[in-house]
Order: structure tokens, then C-alpha cells, then sequence
């Protein structure tokens, strides 16, 4: 024991890796401004602050495995960032934008949102390894938060002012909140590779989806959050539906047997 100390206590001494951890830093500077605008009334400087924090997030994982400078302290250190980011910003965001108005139950909600998003990344620390690299094992927690910011942006976009106080909102929060530490699995495009061949009408249908997505930003972002969030229950119901349908046609294939 003595001896695992020692070493790690020299890993340690050694340093860190700056670059990595300079996006989760600014990631966490990202979550924690969103916050204060949130405080302040800015509700869409919040919103995109946390936009901005979702392209970070995706960046500091990717950067270490192609600098080769991942580590545990990185890992640790993303984590502890990513609450405070898609954890805490989102539920200040959404309660003070909305749920301000139900009182209790408001901030319940908010926290309710904050507390899943914890436990969601506490059991995707412990399940690194052990569950398929390709599925998320819940909704991620940066897709929680990328509903709520693209769902704020969208209502001025549409001509909303002040503050949008709807149940429908408290709704679509416990919705999100449950998804995030559920067992529902979301596909996590860890196995896309970027520098491979692909054909040449993925290209052109990749430059496609730029150009709708620049046309119409606050619609399209919400779009893809809003589906992203709702791929993980559809699949689940669909395999679900498959395989009664399977069961059932084996159960008459089987009974058709036994009268012949």
C-alpha cells in the first residue's frame, strides 16, 4: 500500500497536463458565467454560455486521447466541472427563467434536475469500462443542459420576452431529470471516425446540415437537443415493441405446430 501511495504521490509531483485540462477550465469559466447571467436576468447570455460550454466539454476528452495526455486527474477534474456547468448553471437558468413562479415546487424542480445530473456522472464514473463505449447508460448530462439553453434561446427567438412560466417547463424538466439517471440507453458517437474516408454524399449531406443549422441556429440547435434527448425512450420502446412482436409470432408458429 505504501508502495501505490508512493507512486502516485510522484505521478502528482510530475504535474499535469496543461492543454486538456485548459478547455475543461474553460468549460467550468463557460457553466460559472452562465450562472451569474442567470442571477442577473441575461437569460440568453446564460444560454449560450452553456452552448459554448457543451463544444468545450466535447473538445478536453478528445484532445487528451489524441495528445495521448488523458489521466485520472483529468477525468476527476472534467467531472467536478461538469457539475457545476450542465449540473448547477441549467437549474439556475431554468428556475429563474421559469420555475420561479411555482415557488416550492420550482426549486425542487431545479434541484431535482441538479441532483440527477450528479448521480448521472457518479455512475458513468464508476461504469467507465463496463459499459459499451458506443451507448451512454442515461442521457448524458451535457444533453440535459443543451435542452434547457436551446430551449430558453428558442422562446426569443420566437418573439418571448421576460420570463416563460409554464408547467409544461416543469414537465419537460423532471422528464429530462429522469432520463439522465435512468438505464435508458443514448448512442454516444464515441466510435465516429472523423479521419477516415467516408463517402462523398456524407460529405455533401454533412455541409447540408451546416447550412440549415447557420439559416436557422435557435430552431435547429433546439431540434437536435430536443430529438437527441428523446432518441434514447423512442429506441427503448421501439426494441420493446420488436421483441412482443417477435414473442408473438413465436408463441403462433408454435401453436400452429401443435394443431398440425
Amino acid at each position: 500500500m505504501k508502495r501505490v501511495h508512493s507512486l502516485r504521490r510522484d505521478r502528482m509531483k510530475k504535474g499535469i497536463y496543461v492543454l486538456p485540462n485548459l478547455f475543461t477550465t474553460a468549460n467550468l469559466f463557460a457553466g460559472f458565467y452562465s450562472a451569474i447571467a442567470s442571477m442577473k436576468g441575461m437569460y440568453e447570455i446564460a444560454a449560450i454560455a452553456i452552448l459554448i460550454a457543451v463544444a468545450l466539454d466535447s473538445l478536453d476528452g478528445r484532445i487528451a486521447r489524441m495528445t495521448h495526455t488523458t489521466s485520472r486527474f483529468g477525468g476527476e477534474y472534467d467531472s467536478l466541472c461538469d457539475l457545476v456547468t450542465f449540473g448547477v448553471a441549467p437549474s439556475l437558468l431554468i428556475y429563474n427563467w421559469s420555475l420561479l413562479a411555482f415557488g416550492k415546487w420550482g426549486w425542487l424542480g431545479a434541484f431535482l434536475f441538479c441532483v440527477c445530473g450528479a448521480l448521472r456522472l457518479a455512475r458513468f464514473n464508476v461504469q467507465v469500462g463496463v459499459i459499451d463505449s458506443r451507448v451512454f447508460n442515461g442521457l448524458p448530462i451535457p444533453g440535459g443542459a443543451a435542452v434547457v439553453a436551446t430551449g430558453v434561446l428558442l422562446f426569443y427567438y420566437l418573439g418571448g420576452e421576460g420570463r416563460f412560466s409554464d408547467l409544461s417547463v416543469m414537465i419537460c424538466v423532471i422528464a429530462l431529470s429522469l432520463f439522465m439517471v435512468s438505464s435508458i440507453k443514448y448512442y454516444s458517437f464515441k466510435d465516429l471516425n472523423y479521419f477516415s474516408r467516408k463517402p462523398f454524399m456524407s460529405f455533401v449531406l454533412i455541409v447540408l446540415i451546416l447550412v440549415i443549422v447557420l439559416a436557422e441556429p435557435e430552431i435547429m440547435m433546439f431540434t437536435f437537443a430536443f430529438g437527441y434527448s428523446l432518441s434514447g425512450p423512442v429506441w427503448a420502446l421501439y426494441r420493446l415493441v420488436r421483441k412482443l412482436m417477435t414473442d408473438i409470432r413465436t408463441k403462433r408458429t408454435q401453436c400452429q405446430g401443435n394443431l398440425l
